[in-house]
């Protein structure tokens, strides 16, 4: 039997549900299971319900990764979002361009930077491209329900994190981009990560959450993070007519744009958003010119926002799930 079998063989043979069964290396330089993370997941039987350990040495895999719906319970695992790196070049729309995409449900990550290279091409720095034109480049695209990531990276310009649907937990991750580069209508909360907003010549916005009814459950909550960057940025734009986004007991830098928020195509509809910045802090937290239709939330209504066991985690799915070792 060839180790690859055997080690197929274990994952059905644990006998506790959503137990941890089996680890998997990637390796460039062939000392793994694998040469490339793809590879790997495509080895992951379909309809898997045993958590597997997917561990990827340290070195820059150039690849796009695409985690199909029916492959769940993965656990994605590097050894520093410094030293693995997923990386590719797509760009031009959203569909098939990602380095990563993810459909399935029960998906984890930690201490892997995922980074799309195209827009890097017309940053103002010494690789910049005369005349170049920024377009969409997603790192990321997250579709399935219960997604945690921990320590992770997401690298890009415009559109880096598609956080397109589904709950999902960010946890001391790091975020750069300049326009949309968190957006989608994902239900998710962004705890204690680092938000970078990059200098592009345009005009930057972190946010363009989704939400697009008041019974939608979609929204983006920040609690306990930092914004900084080298270009003014607007915490977000109306991307759906409910867009639904907190910042709490975050420190804002001075990039942040004094009036916070932009209704692009929503003007006289800005009541139904729901915009919240509660006990921020930093030369970017002062509200004296922010836009008039941010909103306040009762203590009620702000703690179902911002708990994460009210908000995301009612039936305690991240307590359930592997955390990275």
């Amino acid at each position: 039997m060839s180790v690859l079998a055997l080690l197929l063989a274990l994952v059905f043979s644990c006998s506790a549900l959503n137990a941890q069964s089996v680890t998997v290396i990637v390796d460039k330089s062939g000392s793994g299971n694998f040469t490339n993370v793809q590879q790997a997941i495509d080895w992951v039987p379909a309809n898997n319900n045993r958590w597997i350990r997917i561990h990827v040495k340290a070195g820059t895999y150039t690849e796009k990764v695409t985690v199909p719906a029916n492959k769940p319970y993965i656990l994605l695992e590097g050894g520093s979002r410094a030293r693995t790196i997923i990386q590719s070049s797509g760009h031009g729309s959203v569909v098939g361009t990602s380095t990563f995409t993810v459909s399935a449900d029960n998906f984890v990550a930690s201490r892997i930077t995922f980074q799309n290279t195209y827009n890097k091409l017309i940053l103002r720095d010494e690789d910049a491209v005369p005349d170049a034109s920024m377009e969409r480049a997603p790192a990321f695209m997250i579709y399935g329900d219960k997604a945690s990531f921990y320590g992770c990276g997401f690298v890009s310009l415009q559109d880096t994190l598609s956080d397109m649907q589904g709950r999902h937990y960010f946890n001391r991750c790091y975020i750069e981009g300049a326009v949309d580069f968190i957006w989608g209508s994902g239900q998710s909360i962004y705890e204690g990560c680092a938000i970078y907003s990059r200098n592009a010549g345009t005009t930057n916005f972190i946010t363009a959450q989704g939400r697009d009814s008041p019974n939608d459950n979609s929204g983006f909550v920040f609690k306990y993070c930092t914004v900084n960057g080298d270009d003014t940025t607007f915490l977000g734009r109306v991307y759906r007519a409910y867009s639904r986004v907190v910042f709490f007991k975050s420190t804002l830098g001075s990039h942040v744009a004094p009036r916070g928020w932009f209704a692009w195509n929503f003007k006289g509809q800005e009541d139904l958003t729901t915009y919240v910045e509660e006990g921020c802090s930093g030369p970017g937290a002062k509200k004296s010119k922010r836009v008039k239709w941010m909103k306040t939330l009762g203590p009620a209504k702000l703690i179902k926002l911002v708990s994460t066991r009210k908000y995301i985690n009612t039936d305690r799915w991240i307590e359930a799930q592997p955390r990275p070792s």
